[in-house]
């Protein structure tokens, strides 16, 4: 019996599969800094994209992309701050979802450029 957990790791692998067909290269997936998680980092020209993946096997209640409300991009926020200073990043970044629904046929992948921003202070 599948469980949530290998729904949502086979939503990242179809994720990075995905970006890596349009052109991104996949830098790091599952990348952690303590209690803080980035899904997929990935770079488009000189872009790094710090992607958030969800997975759902329908859309009766929402979908996918609406289970990332203020909280968790704030959290994401603060992952994406930990990997730039610690890796001294110096590029233009941008904050994507990637949405996927399981379907009859397969997954249907819904890819948010620049679904949210950060806040200034």
């Amino acid at each position: 019996m599948k469980t949530n957990n290998d729904l949502g790791n086979a939503g990242e692998h179809i994720a990075a599969e995905f970006l890596t067909k349009k052109g991104y290269s996949v830098i790091a997936q599952n990348w952690r800094s303590g209690h803080l998680e980035l899904d997929i980092i990935a770079q488009i020209g000189k872009t790094i994209v710090f992607a958030e993946v969800k997975t759902r096997s329908g859309t009766y209640f929402q979908q996918p992309f609406q289970a990332v409300n203020y909280t968790k991009q704030k959290l994401i926020i603060q992952a994406a701050n930990a990997y730039i200073n610690r890796y001294e990043i110096d590029f233009e970044t941008r904050f994507d979802i990637l949405s996927i629904v399981k379907t009859a046929n397969g997954y249907d992948v819904e890819h948010i450029e620049d679904a949210f921003y950060p806040k200034v202070r």
